[in-house]
């Protein structure tokens, strides 16, 4: 083990301090903190517009907190931005556009490559080494509209695994796709997270949640709770921050006793 990986393993991951941004005098995230250890797979809930967008884009470093801090294994988010990858919602891609699958997974390169030179084979070994991690290898020649909704998800999990990044942002990978694709997906992430790597989801599904993910942060505007699932999904602060439906949180805290 090197000094550099000896630092990161007893370095948090992503760590949040007093977090506070606000899109003009309206606030999206107050005071908010955590700390994620390395190779931890998290969901981030919350209802609508409760913050949980505005969390993610503060942690790549795309917006400037009012007060607080986000630092990315020791460094400010800004400093560390090769470090941590994004994955986007589907519905946020042209599915239209005329790359292939390998292409995509290429783009996890450019930000390697001195725009005045090409891809080499070292680039290109990565990118393929990354679609076969997310079981898409061969589907390498097609064109991303050509695939199911599970299989773009996969593909854009390529790119940001072939950018090297030690911490990888997801955007509600689990919406609109199958029961079989949902599992598939889930089978990458728990992949990924053991190959070392650090994640955070968005996630909207309560009901699985509590399987799916090693830590819950439950997001409305502030932080109401990070921890375990049997911790974090308990009736009382469910009701407080999704306001109802209270038979079905029960059922949650039942299930995760």
């Amino acid at each position: 083990m090197n000094d550099k990986t000896q630092r990161d393993s007893a370095t948090p991951a992503i760590e949040v301090k007093n977090l506070t941004v606000s899109y003009g005098p309206v606030p999206a995230l107050l005071d908010v903190s955590l700390s994620v250890a390395p190779g931890t797979l998290v969901g981030i809930i919350g209802p609508n517009g409760s913050g949980k967008s505005t969390f993610i884009k503060s942690i790549l470093g795309f917006l400037k907190p009012d007060v607080g801090s986000v630092r990315i294994f020791g460094e400010p988010a800004d400093k560390a931005k090769g470090r941590v990858a994004y994955v986007p919602q589907r519905g946020a891609v042209d599915w239209d556009f005329p790359i292939t699958v390998r292409e995509v997974a290429m783009m996890g390169r450019f930000g390697d490559v001195p725009w005045w030179k090409d891809v080499g084979r070292k680039d290109r070994k990565i990118a393929d080494d990354a679609l076969k991690m997310v079981r898409m290898s061969k589907f390498a020649d097609r064109q991303i509209g050509q695939l199911s909704g599970g299989q773009q998800q996969r593909v854009f999990m390529a790119r940001a695994m072939a950018q090297g990044a030690d911490i990888l942002l997801l955007d509600e990978p689990f919406a609109g796709v199958d029961a079989a694709t949902e599992r598939a997906i889930l089978e990458v992430l728990e992949d990924t997270k053991e190959s070392g790597k650090t994640l955070m989801v968005v996630h909207h599904d309560l009901a699985t949640a509590a399987e799916y993910f090693d830590m819950l942060a439950l997001l409305k505007q502030r932080l109401f709770a990070y921890g375990p699932p049997n911790v974090v999904l308990h009736k009382d602060l469910l009701s407080e921050v999704y306001e109802g439906n209270l038979r079905i949180f029960a059922d949650l805290e039942r299930d995760n006793r």
